[in-house]
């Protein structure tokens, strides 16, 4: 399940306040192999284990959050850098 477009509309980084978009496909494919390949730490320094259906990404690129069900998971401690991967820059 997708997060819902209204909802997207008023999401923003909990630490920046920064707007958050859907990260797109391309991209969320990156992550994934990343995450396969046991590269990916949430910033709490956890390993992310499981790859990500859908995750939401800071207008700047900067910071990924995860979505788990179409609920987006806006948790600093569960943030992921987007700084651990080559290519994730915002869309706009």
């Amino acid at each position: 399940m997708a997060v819902d477009r209204k909802l997207l509309e008023i999401l923003c980084c909990p630490v920046t306040r920064a707007p958050v978009e859907r990260l797109p496909p391309a991209k969320l494919g990156a992550v994934n192999e990343a995450i396969r390949e046991g590269n990916v730490k949430f910033a709490d320094g956890s390993p992310v284990e499981a790859e990500l259906a859908e995750a939401l990404v800071t207008a700047n690129g900067t910071t990924i959050y995860t979505v788990e069900d179409g609920i987006p998971i806006m948790l600093e401690d569960r943030a992921i850098a987007a700084i651990q991967f080559d290519g994730i820059q915002p869309s706009r």
